[in-house]
C-alpha cells in the first residue's frame, strides 16, 4: 500500500484502460469544482517537460524496452510529483490527476516488468484520497478508440510486445493484460468502481457524490479568481 496523504490538499485520480471515458469525466469534475470556487490543479500522465523530448525521440525510433519505458514514465511522474503534486497538496489545493502511479503498475507489468520493482519506483507517492476506476468491457473500449483515432500509435497498441502484426489485434491483447492488472489492484488500493457503460451524466452524478464526501473535511484554499469575483459582487451590492 502507498502511504496516506498527510497534506491539507486532496488528491483525486481517475484510472482505466484506454477508451474508458475517464478523461471526459475528470474534465467535467474539474470544471464543476472551479465553478464551486475551489482551488484545483489538473495534471495528465506523461506530461512533464523534463523528459518530453527524450520520450518523443524514443517512441519515434522505437528504441524503448519495457524496462526503459518504465523508467522514463516513472521519471516523468517523479518530476511532476516533486514540482506540481506535492507543492499543491501542501498548499491545500485539490489535485486532479488523469492517470496516476497505478497506470505505471498496470502498463509496466502488462509489458512483463517485475511488479515489485515497478511499485518500488513509485513508493514515494501517496495513496490518493479518491481513486475512480472506470470499468468498461474491452470491446466497448476498443470500439471507442479505433473509431475516434485515425490510427493507433506503436507503443499505444503494444506493438513492442510482438503480440500481433495487426495493430488493432495487438491493442486488444495489450489492453486485456492491462485490464487484468487493474482488476487485481481494485481492492488493494481501494478503487471506487464506476460503471463506464452508463450515460455520462449518470456517471457524473455518482462521481460528484463521491467527490463531495472526500471534500467534506477539506479546509484548503479557495479559488483566488472566484474569490475576487465574489468580493467584487459584494462591493457592488454595498455601493447600490
Amino acid at each position: 500500500m502507498l502511504a496516506k496523504n498527510p497534506c491539507k490538499g486532496k488528491l483525486i485520480v481517475v484510472e482505466g484502460i484506454d477508451g474508458s471515458g475517464k478523461s471526459t469525466q475528470i474534465d467535467l469534475i474539474h470544471k464543476w469544482l472551479l465553478e464551486k470556487g475551489k482551488s484545483v490543479y489538473f495534471s495528465e500522465w506523461n506530461s512533464s517537460p523534463l523528459v518530453k523530448s527524450t520520450t518523443r525521440m524514443g517512441k519515434k525510433e522505437k528504441s524503448f524496452t519495457p524496462t526503459t519505458f518504465s523508467l522514463i514514465q516513472a521519471t516523468d511522474f517523479a518530476n511532476r510529483w516533486e514540482n506540481q503534486f506535492l507543492p499543491m497538496l501542501k498548499a491545500g489545493v485539490i489535485v486532479l490527476a488523469d492517470r496516476y502511479a497505478f497506470t505505471g503498475f498496470a502498463r509496466d507489468v502488462a509489458r512483463g516488468v517485475d511488479p515489485s520493482w515497478v511499485r518500488n519506483l513509485y513508493s514515494f507517492a501517496f495513496q490518493p484520497d479518491l481513486v475512480l476506476y472506470f470499468r468498461v468491457p474491452l470491446d466497448d473500449a476498443v470500439e471507442r478508440i479505433t473509431f475516434g483515432r485515425a490510427k493507433l500509435k506503436y507503443y499505444e497498441a503494444g506493438m513492442d510486445l510482438n503480440l500481433s502484426d495487426n495493430k488493432v489485434t495487438s491493442f486488444r491483447l495489450f489492453q486485456t493484460r492491462i485490464l487484468g492488472e487493474y482488476e487485481k489492484m481494485a481492492d488493494e488500493f481501494n478503487f471506487h468502481v464506476i460503471d463506464a457503460t452508463q450515460p455520462v451524466q449518470k456517471q457524473q452524478k455518482q462521481i460528484r457524490r463521491l467527490v463531495n464526501q472526500v471534500l467534506s473535511d477539506w479546509e484548503g484554499l479557495p479559488n483566488p479568481i472566484e474569490s475576487a469575483r465574489n468580493y467584487s459582487r459584494l462591493e457592488l451590492r454595498k455601493a447600490q
